[in-house]
């Protein structure tokens, strides 16, 4: 695994280089439809409490039953991890007192959970890839919402997430900087997204992180961590590694000592603040649930739900590697999101597949991004930029009148074929029409006619007149050709 980090990742601190090391904990919604023990709804917004069942509400007398799904997606994601899948699993209560959690205790795995240890590839840079170990995964209960902002004296509690399934995927202490917490926490969620598991809706909270940041001398003993609970977004989680980094470097410079405890991270102020000493397992009093039996189910199951998992991300990259001669950059940007990865595809059949990922990353993604839009509420189909690629290839319009052309589908839409048409956009590619307009701009510049004799590099201005004159539609080819013969060079 990741052991020792790279000098460049080091940390300087007044009395030398520091080592960060992180691991975390990612809580994940489940996708279903229903909660993990109950049978209310999932969905989120909805009027606050109107999702509740009285399992969730804790009344007396009731009991907790599994959702077959929400096991069935813990599974799925175990495999997608490469992670061991443990057939029997224990549910447990773990017993602490917040207003939002009715029961008193939340229903959660310790010691026996449903998937155990896995190891996810992740790409740091285009250049860097760094394995990271998965410690394992289980399923629990989330608590319901604290509201603090309704009245001036009261505080509310919604329990409409209240015993919604999550899954806590816990890495090892394998990630050394904040980019690689950033590229784990990517990873991690393009995958799930992949499986389906988990909408990684980071907005919404269906994927939030607790971060556990410790600092050593390299190579050294590991030092004390501290837990920064609920970070709800990739960039703050690289913001919070950072600076709670640099606040432990602080302390232990000056002599001082890092209390174990758990850490809010404010992102207005960029500083972590102390929430509470951070409790061991003990206190938590964790036993068996006596309302639920051991989660037992057989291999052929697991087998089943394996042979119908989706081409996964990892696979996804190599297949584009192999079969479109993509390089690693450009085909991991293209499957981190399954939608653009089919996208892509559909540009790519049966046409130059380096150059339909050109486009799709270069002016479609570019695009989007501007834009604020992703691939689904993409402006211009596979089938539209697929035609741009051909009138191009077939040398009907140049790359420059391809990127109008781009810019009228994207705002009006219509066939690219068509607009060419109509629009009379295909690039000259008559030597005669071009000949012609080389030979005035020859006979115009009889200094410039000299100059480009004796330093070659001065070609590039005469193609640009050529091309200024006949709008941009002559064949860049052909003018670089018939100005190259004409002027001897």
């Amino acid at each position: 695994m990741n052991t020792h980090a790279k000098p460049s990742k080091l940390l300087k601190g007044a009395t030398g280089d520091w080592e960060i090391v992180v691991g975390m904990e990612i809580h994940a919604q489940v996708n279903s439809r229903s909660k993990l023990f109950s049978g209310a709804s999932t969905e989120f917004g909805g009027e606050q409490n109107g999702h509740v069942s009285l399992v969730d509400a804790a009344m007396p007398g009731m009991l907790p039953v599994i959702n077959r799904e929400c096991v069935a997606q813990a599974i799925r994601t175990g495999l997608g991890l490469n992670a061991q899948i443990n057939l029997r699993s224990v549910f447990d209560r773990k017993n602490y007192f917040y207003p939002d959690l009715p029961q008193g205790y939340q229903i959660s795995q310790y010691k026996s959970p449903i998937v155990g240890e896995g190891e996810v590839i992740v790409d740091v840079t285009p250049t860097e890839q760094i394995t990271v170990g998965i410690e394992r995964l289980h399923l629990e209960q989330d608590a319901g919402k604290s509201l603090h902002d309704q009245s001036p004296t009261d505080s509310f509690v919604d329990l409409n997430r209240s015993g919604v399934a999550l899954m806590e995927i816990v890495s090892k202490p394998d990630l050394r900087s904040a980019d690689e917490a950033r590229a784990y926490v990517t990873k991690l969620r393009t995958i799930l997204r992949y499986l389906g598991t988990c909408d990684g809706d980071m907005e919404k909270g269906n994927l939030r992180a607790d971060v556990n940041v410790s600092v050593r001398k390299p190579g050294g003993p590991l030092g004390t961590r501290c837990e920064i609970k609920n970070v709800n977004s990739i960039r703050f989680i690289g913001q919070a590694v950072e600076v709670e980094a640099r606040r432990q470097i602080g302390i232990i410079e000056d002599g001082g000592k890092i209390n174990q405890e758990t850490r809010l991270f404010d992102p207005g102020k960029g500083e972590t603040r102390s929430m509470r000493s951070k409790e061991e397992a003990h206190d938590y009093r964790y036993f068996p649930d006596p309302d639920l039996l051991p989660l037992e189910f057989t291999q052929t199951y697991v087998d089943e739900l394996a042979a119908k998992l989706p081409e996964l991300p990892d696979e996804k990259k190599a297949r584009f590697m192999r079969d479109y001669g993509l390089p690693g950059y450009d085909a991991g940007v293209l499957v981190m999101e399954r939608a653009s990865a089919d996208y892509y595809e559909a540009v790519a059949k049966g046409r130059d597949a380096k150059a339909a990922a050109n486009w799709v990353i270069n002016e479609l993604f570019g695009r989007l991004n501007k834009e604020g839009k992703d691939i689904e509420t993409s402006p211009v189909s596979s089938a539209q930029l697929g035609g741009i690629v051909d009138l191009i290839t077939e040398g009907v319009i140049s790359g420059k009148i391809a990127k109008d052309l781009f810019e009228i589908v994207w705002t009006e839409g219509g066939d690219p074929r068509a607009i060419v048409d109509t629009r009379g956009m295909k690039q000259v590619t008559d030597t005669g029409a071009i000949e012609a307009a080389v030979d005035a701009i020859i006979a115009a510049n009889p200094d410039k006619v000299a100059q480009a004799q004796a330093k070659p590099t001065m070609l590039g201005w005469f193609v640009g007149q050529v091309m200024k004159q006949t709008g941009g539609k002559a064949n860049p080819q052909s003018v670089n050709e018939l100005l190259k013969s004409k002027l001897g060079i």
